[in-house]
């Protein structure tokens, strides 16, 4: 049973294999698609600049795995990985790459 209050937050996903904050290499641009959280996580997730279709950024990361750096709507916010699962977002492709 899911623990879980409410429905996600955002944008239903297209594709069953759809990336996350937690899979994206670091500087890898990316646009917030849904939060998959729980109601009151996602709401001040929101108010720190996770809202669909805003751009992140991923950064440094913490020595032994612990929380990450992402940079959204002008400010540095760290996540913990299993919080970053739950953020489903689309890669940005840089211009240039094929």
């Amino acid at each position: 049973m899911s623990s879980r209050k409410g429905p996600a937050h955002g944008v239903a996903s297209k594709s069953s294999a759809q990336l996350t904050l937690a899979d994206l290499p670091t500087g890898q641009r990316c646009v917030i698609d849904r939060l998959d959280l729980p109601e009151d996580v996602a709401r001040r997730l929101m108010e720190l600049g996770f809202l669909p279709g805003n751009e992140v950024v991923p950064g440094r990361r913490a020595p032994g795995g612990g929380p990450r750096v992402f940079r959204v709507d002008g400010s540095e916010v760290a996540l913990r990985k299993d919080t970053a699962a739950h953020l489903f977002v689309s890669a940005i492709r840089s211009p240039g790459l094929r």
